[in-house]
């Protein structure tokens, strides 16, 4: 007779463990110079997805700053919203823009699951990333324009909230779907749990009830059900997850959410 095992122990996260977390996701989503003290430790970049709405958080609030302080110089909305998105791209190395771009070449030209995965491994752009990036600041940028419009302090609390949803929901995408490949950066970035999904969720949702209240509430809506779309596409096209369809994810979950604050806070 087989005796069972005991459940597995472990080890709580410290607060050590938690500053390096938060601090790698900054290191992983933006270009911000920070130091990672120590070596890393086990399951640290599966963890540091929890913290990605964060990081969002800042990338949104320093567009939205820049937007912002655009307006105030009295540049046209339109010109101060586009000064913002640049502003984020900068921050970010254009790191989910280029997921984006990827994602609809390969979905887009490739007639299986191998040619799809090829297409978006090559650096060059073709028409289907070109168009999805025309989409992407279009829309982000009409959206950013209306807010500013109500007000500076209206845009920067919208972008907060998307840039913190738009990033709350990767962790779950990893956490359901496989890598669609097995000597990807996603791939060995690992599975996170679900303590790691949770933290993601909650701060996500927190972060954005700070910068608009209840209407974080239909923002991570949208932003859930875009990301959700996104995941069911990527295991349709490729099978699973890479690290352009964490890109892709983000870009459509951030102009969901950027496009549900607009309707709501500018009666647009």
């Amino acid at each position: 007779m087989n005796t069972p095992r005991p459940p597995r122990f472990v080890p709580p996260v410290s607060l050590a463990q938690h500053r390096q977390d938060a601090a790698l996701a900054l290191v992983f989503l933006t270009r911000l110079p920070l130091p990672i003290a120590g070596p890393l430790a086990d399951g640290a970049a599966a963890r540091a997805m929890g913290w990605f709405p964060l990081a969002g958080g800042l990338v949104g609030g320093i567009g939205g700053g820049i937007a912002a302080l655009a307006g105030l110089a009295h540049l046209p909305p339109l010109a101060a919203a586009l000064l913002g998105l640049a502003a984020m791209v900068a921050v970010t190395g254009g790191l989910h823009e280029d997921g984006g771009a990827d994602v609809a070449d390969g979905f887009g030209g490739g007639r299986d699951t191998a040619r799809k995965l090829e297409i978006m491994r090559d650096s060059r752009v073709g028409s289907y990333g070109v168009l999805a990036l025309v989409f992407s600041v279009g829309l982000r940028a009409a959206a950013i324009a209306a807010l500013l419009a109500a007000g500076g302090g209206t845009a920067i609390a919208a972008l907060v909230a998307a840039g913190a949803l738009s990033r709350a929901g990767l962790a779950a995408l990893a956490a359901h779907l496989p890598p669609a490949r097995r000597d990807g950066l996603a791939a060995a970035q690992g599975t996170p749990a679900r303590a790691t999904v949770r933290l993601a969720a909650g701060l996500g949702l927190g972060v954005a009830f700070v910068g608009v209240g209840w209407l974080a509430l239909p923002a991570a809506l949208a932003a859930a059900g875009a990301t959700a779309l996104m995941g069911a596409l990527a295991r349709r096209q490729i099978g699973g997850h890479t690290g352009d369809v964490f890109g892709a994810a983000q870009q459509v979950a951030e102009i969901a959410a950027l496009l549900t604050l607009t309707a709501w806070m500018t009666g647009a």
